[in-house]
């Protein structure tokens, strides 16, 4: 057998399906006959010996090692296919549809794969959990039919019912894989009642559960068997946060179980927040958990409960073993940047890191050599494609395909595949795809060097307004560090706003008293509650000269003259009112001034009878003092 064996996968777009052969060339198979028309679903059989899809007109379907058509059902309208375990049945459902009748309409269906005869059909109104669940020899297939759980032999399907329990609010089952199979099943909190998880032997159904446990905060579960379905990991949640923390609900808890009812507990969790994910190691002693806030927590658990290794904080929330459990891959994808690390499980030391970046499929090829990713739509609609990486992190394939919606690999037995090494293997040379996606990928956008400048700005010499000299104060543009609502220096001409590239313009502008009135009307009380000791304001140019305006829309201190001059060395004139022109004896003593004519407006307002209050009464005693430092002043 060839050290490293070909992994067939196969994937369905909105222009095509095809299936591709692995590693080296990773070309398509010719044999395949690709459908007309889009597909609406595909399904490989759990051995991956088979391989089917359903079009508008019917389902087809296929060899999948020589992609040879073995049957085609004239089925319209079908929406989902599944194939038993051993890819004997091939199950369909179909939207229900109200029959002129009234009979119901059996829109679940059973077909011979090799044959195409329909075997049986039921009535199964919710798309959600449709699917028949087999065990994996066939012998039995079961389904919830509301609080009714029915069993049937496969190879008895006209005798009908074989075995049935009801239990009173179920809302899930789910059947577990090995030899000896059990059936969880799930029953939402309601009306104050506690949820439960009852876990029947179905060899004997009728009988007492064989484990049973309850919880509170679980309107819905994810139940995951182990590979030998000895044990099972519940995890719980609710649809609605009570703390506002999650808008997808609140995990309630994570529970392991033991399919024989000598062992169930609680799996502590020491960080606060959801559960991401969780998995079982395939050699069904071990599983994986991501949980917590970001960056999240992952821990590796016995199956005790008990704490195995801790591979501490990170984005993440998906977690997986590769089927020989040799491997474990730790990504954050969805909303998160897309890093894939790889861990070996042995050593518990990381391999490589991966950049999958808008990933929203991953999966290990059954051999697990290789990590398969997709950018699926509609999930994103741009580079839609699939990308195939070594575990020791190079790329070997890429393969870009427009409106990508489904892509998996083939299924094959572990025992089928040759035994993953003692040492990880050297990954292979790339596919000639890869060199191809490495020309015409885009560059990343470098970052530009310097300060940010505006887009009216780009391409030309910084304006004096983003200048500052190193001794210079930061913020200089703007008046006593106030917000100003006037354009800075430099980017007004002649009174005109200044656009870039444009032609200067020589005309003046007109200054009206209008604005001069406007500006008085909301700046002047203002200064004249500060103090009298604020310029008068600038008299307009005359003789037909342009008038050059300050920053603000009110008048400065100054000539006319000294405005002109400071606006034309791109320097901004003073403020009105401002203490430029003061020296510190001077601002003291307005400084006194103004607190002694605050006082004799309180005392005016005591000999009017008006209450005044505990600091105002305090701040009249200090007049004696204020009085006696204008007079070391000099001020009478």
């Amino acid at each position: 057998m060839a050290s490293q064996p070909s992994q067939q996968y196969a994937y369905r777009a909105q222009k095509s399906t095809s299936l591709v052969g692995g590693t080296p060339d990773y070309k398509s198979i010719d044999s395949f006959q690709p459908p007309d028309v889009p597909a609406r679903t595909y399904r490989y059989s759990s051995d991956g010996r088979l391989f089917a899809y359903a079009i508008p007109t019917g389902v087809r379907i296929y060899q999948a090692e020589s992609a040879q058509l073995l049957q085609e059902l004239s089925l319209p309208n079908i929406v989902e296919i599944s194939f038993s375990p051993r890819g004997t049945y091939l199950s369909t459902w179909e939207r229900p549809l109200k029959l002129e009748d009234g009979a119901q309409h059996k829109n679940l269906r059973v077909f011979s794969s090799s044959t195409g005869e329909e075997l049986v059909a039921f009535s199964q109104k919710s798309q959600e959990g449709w699917e028949l669940q087999y065990t994996i020899s066939e012998s039995h297939a079961v389904r919830l039919v509301g609080p009714e759980i029915q069993v049937y032999r496969p190879v008895e399907w006209s005798k009908g019912m074989v075995d049935k329990l009801k239990v009173e609010g179920a809302t899930s089952i789910t059947l577990s894989p090995g030899l000896n199979p059990s059936l969880a099943v799930f029953v939402a909190e309601k009306k104050g009642q506690p949820a439960t998880v009852k876990i029947y032997s179905l060899t004997a159904l009728t009988g007492a559960p064989t484990c049973q446990k309850t919880f509170f905060k679980a309107q819905r579960s994810q139940i995951k068997w182990n590979t030998l379905g000895t044990q099972v990991l519940i995890l719980t949640q609710t649809d609605v946060d009570q703390a506002n923390k999650s808008y997808y609900g609140e995990t309630g808890g994570l529970y392991l179980l033991s399919a024989a009812g000598n062992f169930d507990c609680r799996v502590t969790l020491d960080k606060e927040g959801p559960v991401h994910d969780i998995a079982w190691s395939p050699n069904s002693k071990e599983f994986g958990v991501i949980y917590g806030y970001m960056p999240a927590k992952t821990m590796l658990f016995d199956q005790r409960g008990r704490s195995l290794h801790d591979f501490g904080p990170a984005f993440c929330n998906f977690i997986s073993f590769n089927p020989q459990g040799r491997l474990i891959a730790i990504a954050g994808f969805g909303n998160l940047a897309g890093k894939v690390d790889i861990y070996d499980r042995r050593t518990l030391t990381k391999v490589t890191v991966i950049d999958a970046s808008n990933t929203s499929h991953c999966e290990w090829s059954p051999d697990g050599r290789f990590l398969l990713t997709a950018t699926l739509s509609p999930r994103l609609r741009v580079d839609n494609g699939i990308k195939i990486w070594h575990c020791t992190g190079p790329l070997v394939h890429v393969q870009p395909i427009e409106e990508l919606y489904q892509t998996s690999w083939r299924p094959t037995p572990v025992d089928a595949l040759p035994a993953f090494p003692q040492v990880i293997p050297p990954a292979p040379a790339p596919s000639a795809s890869v060199e191809q996606h490495a020309v015409i990928a885009k560059p990343a956008p470098s970052r530009p060097a310097g300060a940010y400048r505006p887009p009216g700005a780009r391409g030309l010499e910084a304006s004096t307004a983003y200048k500052r000299e190193d001794d210079a104060p930061s913020g200089g543009s703007t008046p006593n560090g106030r917000f100003s609502r006037s354009p800075a220096p430099g980017r007004f001409q002649n009174g005109r706003r200044h656009v870039p590239g444009a032609p200067t313009s020589p005309s003046p502008v007109r200054h009206t008293g209008d604005q001069d009135r406007r500006g008085r009307k909301k700046k002047g009380p203002k200064e004249n509650k500060k103090g009298n000791d604020a310029a008068p304001p600038a008299a307009a140019a005359t003789n037909g000269e342009a008038s050059v305006r300050p920053s603000i829309d009110i008048p400065p201190n100054g000539t006319a003259e000294a405005i002109h001059a400071a606006a034309t060395n791109g320097e901004v004139p003073p403020t009105p009112g401002g203490d430029n022109g003061l020296d510190p004896t001077a601002k003291k003593v307005r400084n006194l001034n103004k607190k002694l004519k605050a006082i004799e407006d309180l005392k005016e307002k005591q000999k009017k009878g008006e209450r005044l209050e505990a600091t105002q009464l305090k701040k009249i005693d200090t007049e004696a003092e204020i009085r006696k430092e204008l007079s070391t002043l000099g001020i009478s």
